[in-house]
């Protein structure tokens, strides 16, 4: 019998002259073939997922990864909210027990969502560090809680900096530099710093490069942090935090933004040299691209480090008044620029032997990627509203905290609380500026949130101007910053030199209305203009002896 192909077997039968004996070896050449196509299907299957792990691979781990960090999340904001849920039942049982409950479910909840932020790291990391300075909003259970993520920020590697060098500037980092250190001297939330010295000059330079990872994570984690402050607004109506993620969603892609980083730092740079004589340092912009930033190579030690004030004979009540001096400038200055992140990693304080004590220092300010200016009739009406704080004038402050922010009489107790960092009492006793505040006053605080107030204040804070929110947040970490020096003088110092821009704010808006309306001799522009004269006088007066009273101490050694 011949061997006989596949071809062959529909022109095979019986009635062809062959016998039925021969039909097995016929199921033989078929059968003999389906190993063969297995080996052939099995190859091309192998090479397929060969070929597609090549080629999709990237987008396979990216959506593991993608999945991982938002089950984090979710899984998060689900055992938080059951969480509460069943303790403000608990609460309602067992009124005596009431806040011990709240807090220590506040405690519970912070740590949870502080591994998730470690976990995340991205933007999750800016968003806590945020947090932990929202001490007029949040419990001191989460604000505590997250302080541990002002020092914890991620690194990206060399490799990965290296790559981004070049698909951004089209350069090596060995065209550009010589002895770039392969470690960062300093890393943050959204990016971290390199030495290095120019290639041409052999200056030294700071290097501050994005972290790679971000240009993947921003849109799924901006996405991320919307879905969870929109799902607590749907279990808990009254606690309507959106406003949080708009901020977020507002500002991030400003401070991602290295390029207008730049312009930002030269912009303060030539308003600070052109209208003051601060001991402020903003270092040179060398070259800015969007996710890199090239600038002067300035360093000195955070201002909470009371070791190295001391070890240098450097004034902590003289940091602290020039502190206040800068960043009252930026809230009252026409036309200034306002840093909205002055943290303790954003200042650096240099020991300058140049100058004698008290002035033997200068603030290096670092990280300006977050700036605002204040609206000229906002920024009038907020030191209206200022002065009559420091008066303890009460229907004054009403008046101006409706002008800079649409607050009603009902709502002015609690907005008053959160813009000063102060109890409302102490407001209406006329204490806010001759006592401290101290570890009862803040806890008195936030035993009020327990009781209802943080309900009203979020509220609050989700219908006010976004400059505003900007204003308490500045105001809330430079009281941090004032409060870590441990001054000797109390509040009083830098609250006479807050009175003093805002006095002059009123002072020279008189001035140029008087120029509106005509002749300085016109009866009612002499008064307005006497009126607000001496209303700056009282208040530089007040500031010149009390600065001329420490000075008279310090010589005569009682400091």
């Amino acid at each position: 019998m011949p061997w006989l192909c596949l071809r062959c077997v529909p022109k095979f039968s019986p009635s062809q002259g062959r016998s039925l004996s021969e039909l097995p070896r016929l199921r033989y050449a078929r059968n003999a073939k389906k190993p063969r196509r297995r080996v052939l299907l099995t190859a091309s299957a192998t090479g397929a997922v060969g070929a597609s792990v090549l080629l999709f691979g990237d987008h396979l781990r990216h959506g593991y990864s993608a999945t991982e960090r938002s089950s984090r999340v979710v899984s998060t904001l689900v055992v938080c909210i059951n969480d509460y849920r069943s303790s403000l039942k608990q609460a309602a049982k067992d009124p005596d027990q009431s806040d011990s409950i709240l807090k220590a479910c506040h405690k519970r909840c912070a740590e949870r969502t502080l591994k998730t932020l470690e976990k995340n790291g991205s933007i999750f990391i800016k968003l806590g560090q945020h947090l932990s300075s929202m001490g007029y909003l949040l419990p001191l259970e989460w604000t505590t809680t997250f302080i541990p993520l002002q020092d914890k920020c991620p690194v990206s590697s060399y490799e990965s900096i290296e790559e981004m060098f070049f698909r951004d500037t089209g350069h090596r980092i060995d065209d550009d530099f010589d002895d770039f250190s392969k470690e960062p001297i300093g890393a943050a939330s959204l990016a971290q710093v390199h030495t290095a010295f120019l290639k041409n000059t052999g200056q030294k330079v700071a290097v501050k490069v994005q972290h790679p990872a971000l240009e993947e994570w921003v849109p799924l984690d901006l996405a991320l942090t919307r879905f969870t402050f929109s799902t607590l607004k749907s279990w808990f109506p009254d606690y309507d935090l959106e406003w949080l993620s708009r901020e977020m969603e507002f500002s991030l892609p400003q401070e991602l933004d290295f390029a207008l980083e730049g312009k930002n730092a030269v912009h303060a740079q030539e308003y600070f040299r052109s209208n003051t004589a601060y001991p402020l340092i903003i270092p040179d912009v060398i070259s800015a691209h969007p996710r890199i930033l090239v600038m002067d190579f300035v360093t000195g030690s955070r201002p909470d480090n009371l070791a190295y004030l001391d070890q240098h004979s450097i004034s902590r009540d003289e940091v602290s008044a020039t502190l206040s001096r800068i960043f009252n400038e930026m809230i009252f200055g026409s036309n200034a620029p306002l840093h909205c992140d002055p943290h303790g990693g954003n200042i650096a304080i240099r020991h300058n032997s140049s100058r004698r004590y008290p002035y033997n220092f200068d603030v290096i300010l670092y990280d300006h990627g977050l700036y605002r200016e204040i609206p000229s009739k906002l920024r009038r009406d907020y030191a209206k509203m200022w002065l009559a704080v420091l008066d303890a004038d009460e229907a004054r402050m009403r008046k101006y905290a409706y002008e800079v922010a649409g607050i009603t009489d009902e709502q002015f107790p609690l907005f008053a609380s959160a813009i000063t960092g102060r109890d409302y009492r102490v407001l209406t006793n006329a204490e806010v500026a001759s006592s401290a505040r101290d570890e009862k006053e803040k806890e008195a605080i936030n035993d009020a949130f327990g009781e209802g107030l943080l309900q009203q204040l979020v509220q609050l804070l989700g219908k006010v101007p976004r400059i505003i929110l900007l204003i308490l947040k500045t105001n809330d970490l430079t009281r941090s910053l004032d409060e870590g020096l441990q001054t000797r003088q109390g509040p009083m110092r830098t609250f006479l030199i807050l009175g003093r821009y805002a006095s002059r704010t009123v002072w020279e808006e008189q001035v140029e209305l008087v120029k509106q309306r005509g002749s300085l001799l016109w009866p009612g522009n002499m008064i307005r203009l006497v009126e607000a004269w001496f209303g700056f006088m009282r208040v530089e007066a007040r500031l010149w002896a009390y600065e001329r009273f420490l000075s008279a101490k310090r010589h005569l050694g009682f400091q």
